[in-house]
Order: structure tokens, then C-alpha cells, then sequence
């Protein structure tokens, strides 16, 4: 067993092709753990050097030894396989080790509250960061090549030069990013799970983050003269959040062209000049944030040719996020199925959702067992052929609405 083992480490890549491996360490939240990071890493070296070999991801839930059982829920080797086809094994005994201890926040979200007259506006949705309602997921997020690779990678880079103080006159980055695609794509997970992600990788940086979640329509009030104002009262509660260099914050922006279409149809004499303002105050309040290396802008929208231009020119990072390829449904489906006979019947499946949305394949196992199993237990047979006539109907549907 141990000449296997030695042959296999021989045969790992070496430190060079892989040189840092990030562990997220899940510590025990409710008062139930104050045991110091040292300590946690300490323990959890130990636990490598007893399990120096996995392939790819891989969690441990449960302990062999006291102290990772009282005071953590998890450790977990993460983000292996962005960059990676298929896991492949790796020597944590030769690897750098890169902590991420956190705890998960559980209170939920809270709303920012606007005044405006006799009304009370919610103007956003606020979470303390890592948040346990958004804990597992980037994980379960898939996409085709590198997306989420490439957006990790841009924002950890950001975010270095900003806190570095790098010279912005000869290097210029505005740390906003633009996720744009049609709908159902999960442009919208994606932004709050790479908030979270951030924030659990800069943890040894930042104490926490704060995602703020601004509510576009409610800022369009019915006082529609004073939208300009409320999107400046709105930024000016973020700018108190700002102030505390210690931690992280997420400003999120969905459908950022509900905010930033107004220029172009002001000058086309569509809309009233106070819309103007609007984009106006937007784009101040994103310059001014400029200036703070802890803030971070994410937008999405679903029709970015009615995005203002002048929004484009500061987003850093205008990544497509389309439906999913058969390759990414097959995974996002089947990756826990090892039924090999069946495998040309899934890739069947997955090649006739190409064009479905993420939204769309979530419902297609409860449709499959609604509309064609209609019983408690079904065989996986059963099942991919239940699915199989699922996905012929979505696309029947789809044919008959484009009609």
C-alpha cells in the first residue's frame, strides 16, 4: 500500500502547476467555537497529513480527533477544478495551503428603508456576509469553460491592486462587473454567490462583507422627480458602510438597465428630463465609490442595448451568461449518477435541453415525476424516461409560444 501510494505521488503534478490550494474551513457559529484561527489551521494540517491524498473537491463533515469535531462544521478543498476537466489528484503534503476560516452569519436579510414623504420605500435588501442562506452556493452554480475561473480571478486581482494602492493614473480598473443574458440564467445567484465566495476567500482581510441588494423599481418612485435624489440618499447609507475599511461591501444592481436607459431615451424626447438625473446621480455615486479599494459594484441585465454607454465604459467585466450547453446540463443533472448503461439515454436528455434555462431544468425532475411517474418510487429507468418525455414537452410548449 504505501510503495501505491509513493508510485502515486510521484505521478501528481508538481507544486509549480498547482500552487496554492484553498481550503474553506467552516467554523462552529452560535457561540458554540472561539477557538483561534492558529489553533483551527494547526488541527487541520493534522488532519492533511493523515488524508494527504484527494482528488479534486473534496469535504470533510466528520472528525477523527476532538478539537475539529467541537469547533468545526467543515473543511472543504474548493475551486480545484475551474481550471480542470476532470478532478485530478493532489499531494496536500507538497501543496501551499491557503486558510479561509469563517463562520456562517445566520440572521438573514434586513431591509434599507427610504423616507420619502408619507412613505416608507425599500430601496434594498441588506446580508451580512458569508451568509448560511447563500452557503453551498457557488458550487452548485455550473457554467461552461472558464466563467466563474475568470471572474474570481479578475475580482481577487482588483481587489489586490486597490488595497495595494497600485497607481490608478497608470493602471485604471472600477472594480464593476456586468453579467448580462437572457433570462433564467442565474445571472443573479451568480452575483451573490461570488459576493460570498469573495468574501470567505479575503477573510483573513476583511472581519465580513455586506451585500447590498438595491431594489431599481422602488428607487423610480412616484415622485418621479425625486428618483435622482433617492438613488443619492440610497448610495449615501452605502457610503456609511464603506467607511469601515474592515470590511468588504457588495453593491448589486439587477437589471442595471432600468437605472441607466434614461440618457438615451431622454435625448429621443421619450422620457421626461428628470430621467436623466437619475443616470446622472448613478454613475456619480459608482465615481465616488471608485475611490474606496473595499467596494465592489455587480450588475446584471437581460437587454444591455438599452444600457447607457457611459455605465458600460466602467464595467471592468461584461461577461454573457447563456443558457447551458448539453455538456453543463449533463453535469448540473447527472454528475452523482454511475448507472453506465444508461449514460446514452442522459446524453440524449441533455442534448434535447440545449436551449432551456437554468430555471427551466431546475423544475424538469418535478415535472417528470407530476406529469409521467405519478408514484411515491420509480426505478432510474423510469426516470430518464419520464424526464426524457419532460423535455419534449418544454420543447413543445416552447415551439407553440414562438408560434
Amino acid at each position: 500500500m504505501d510503495e501505491a501510494v509513493g508510485d502515486l505521488k510521484q505521478a501528481l503534478p508538481c507544486v509549480a502547476e498547482a500552487p496554492a490550494v484553498h481550503v474553506e474551513v467552516q467554523q462552529r457559529g452560535g457561540g458554540s467555537s472561539t477557538a483561534k484561527r492558529e489553533d483551527i489551521k494547526l488541527n487541520v494540517r493534522k488532519l492533511f497529513n493523515r488524508h494527504n491524498i484527494v482528488f479534486g473537491d473534496y469535504t470533510w463533515t466528520e472528525f477523527d480527533e476532538p478539537f475539529l469535531t467541537r469547533n468545526v462544521q467543515s473543511v472543504s478543498i474548493v475551486d480545484t477544478e475551474l481550471k480542470v476537466k476532470d478532478p485530478q489528484p493532489i499531494d496536500l503534503s507538497v501543496c501551499t495551503i491557503a486558510f479561509h476560516i469563517f463562520q456562517l452569519n445566520e440572521d438573514g436579510p434586513s431591509s434599507e428603508n427610504l423616507e420619502e414623504e408619507t412613505e416608507n420605500i425599500i430601496a434594498a435588501n441588506h446580508w451580512v456576509l458569508p451568509s448560511a442562506e447563500f452557503h453551498g452556493l457557488w458550487e452548485s452554480l455550473v457554467y461552461d469553460v472558464q466563467v466563474k475561473s475568470h471572474l474570481l480571478d479578475y475580482m481577487m486581482m482588483t481587489l489586490l491592486f486597490s488595497d495595494k494602492n497600485v497607481n490608478s493614473n497608470l493602471i485604471t480598473w472600477n472594480r464593476v462587473v456586468l453579467l448580462h443574458g437572457p433570462p433564467g440564467t442565474g445571472k443573479m445567484s451568480l452575483c451573490k454567490a461570488l459576493a460570498q465566495k469573495l468574501t470567505i476567500r479575503l477573510s483573513s482581510r476583511y472581519r465580513f462583507g455586506q451585500l447590498i441588494e438595491i431594489n431599481s423599481h422602488s428607487l423610480f418612485s412616484k415622485w418621479f422627480s425625486e428618483s435622482g435624489k433617492l438613488v443619492t440618499k440610497m448610495f449615501q447609507k452605502i457610503q456609511d458602510l464603506i467607511d469601515d475599511k474592515d470590511v468588504l461591501v457588495f453593491v448589486l444592481i439587477d437589471k442595471v438597465e432600468s437605472l441607466t436607459a434614461a440618457r438615451n431615451a431622454c435625448r429621443t424626447g421619450a422620457e421626461p428630463s428628470d430621467a436623466i438625473r437619475v443616470v446622472n446621480a448613478v454613475l456619480t455615486q459608482m465615481d465616488q465609490e471608485k475611490r474606496h479599494s473595499n467596494v465592489v459594484i455587480l450588475t446584471t441585465s437581460n437587454i444591455t442595448e438599452k444600457i447607457d454607454m457611459a455605465f458600460m465604459d466602467r464595467a471592468d467585466i461584461k461577461q454573457y451568461i447563456g443558457p447551458p450547453s448539453a455538456a453543463a446540463i449533463f453535469k448540473i443533472s447527472f454528475t452523482e449518477s454511475n448507472v453506465s448503461k444508461l449514460s446514452l439515454l442522459l446524453s440524449d436528455i441533455s442534448r434535447k435541453s440545449e436551449g432551456l434555462s437554468g430555471q427551466v431544468l431546475q423544475k424538469l425532475p418535478f415535472l417528470a415525476h407530476a406529469l409521467y411517474v405519478q408514484a411515491p418510487t420509480v426505478t432510474i429507468e423510469g426516470f430518464l424516461q419520464a424526464l426524457c418525455l419532460a423535455v419534449d414537452k418544454q420543447s413543445e410548449e416552447r415551439q407553440k409560444l414562438s408560434a
